[in-house]
């Protein structure tokens, strides 16, 4: 499942396995059915007057649980964090970059299990490649969305077969790049009214920003915050 024991990428990669281990939850976060809590990760993170102005938690509509896979995929050049990039014909975040991911269905048995369905009914993903890490902390989505990120190890090299009615491409971002903070930068834009300012990760003609870099901020903070 690794790569040569001997290589510089293989100690990146083991580096990486260790820390989540022993700082990502075993359990799915407790409080993704919890509608009284606010996470600690979340849209407002950066932009409080989101929440107090359009505040989830007074909407009619509750919030939706959702889970994402964070697919952390041992390449011999080092591992890579795999994203999608949505359908410009889907209603909501039509071409955005995203991690495969969605709504947690009734027959869903959990985070877990509706993280995989997605990311084999989005981009063919084999279940049976994917080795679970553990979850975040929940991230709260100003679109309406609890959503439990699952870390997860994938074999390489895995097979895609995209749905093109969900997902345009996907594309590899190097794991180091994105858990270095010097990537991480805040920008702002009018949203509905408010200024809103989020995290942005551009790399290679791609831009990852919003809920994703969110949650990608969410897993550095966790994973190496302390050593900031």
């Amino acid at each position: 499942m690794l790569s040569s024991a001997s290589s510089p990428q293989h100690a990146v990669l083991k580096a990486f396995l260790q820390r989540a281990a022993s700082r990502l939850a075993a359990e799915p976060p407790a409080e993704l059915l919890d509608l009284d809590r606010v996470p600690y990760h979340g849209d407002h993170r950066l932009s409080p007057e989101l929440l107090q102005e359009r505040s989830l938690e007074r909407s009619p509509t509750p919030a939706k649980p959702a889970a994402v896979l964070i697919a952390i995929i041992d390449r011999p050049d080092g591992p890579t964090v795999l994203f999608t990039q949505r359908s410009s014909a889907l209603r909501n975040h039509s071409g955005q970059v995203s991690f495969p991911g969605g709504r947690i269905d009734p027959g869903d048995d959990g985070p877990l299990d509706a993280a995989l369905r997605e990311a084999e009914e989005e981009i063919g993903l084999d279940r049976g490649l994917v080795h679970p890490i553990g979850y975040l902390d929940l991230y709260l989505s100003n679109s309406g969305y609890r959503i439990a990120p699952v870390v997860a190890l994938v074999d390489a090299p895995p097979q895609f077969h995209l749905n093109p009615a969900e997902v345009a491409g996907i594309f590899e971002c190097p794991l180091h790049f994105l858990m270095d903070q010097a990537n991480h930068i805040t920008e702002s834009r009018e949203w509905r009214g408010i200024m809103r300012r989020y995290y942005a990760m551009p790399w290679q003609g791609y831009y990852i920003w919003g809920v994703t870099a969110g949650i990608v901020r969410a897993l550095y903070e966790t994973l190496y915050g302390d050593a900031a």
